[in-house]
């Protein structure tokens, strides 16, 4: 598979687009009267996954790790 961008390599990217199309497979199966407010808002959340990976990845840091 040929990948446009540096992070659509990586296994947690990958893992994350995988969880979000079980997210919407599984919405698919909520009650109706679900599924306009509680099922968009689950959705966004994975939704939010994916793109915070390809986001964090772009960003270029210098700082040091203070955690140690």
């Amino acid at each position: 598979m040929e990948y446009k961008y540096g992070f659509e390599k990586l296994e947690v990217w990958q893992d994350a687009r995988s969880f979000v199309r079980e997210v919407y497979s599984i919405t698919k199966q909520f009650p109706q009267e679900e599924r306009y407010v509680l099922c968009p808002q689950i959705q966004r959340a994975a939704i939010s996954i994916v793109s915070n990976i390809a986001e964090g990845v772009s960003r270029i840091s210098g700082k040091k790790n203070t955690f140690s």
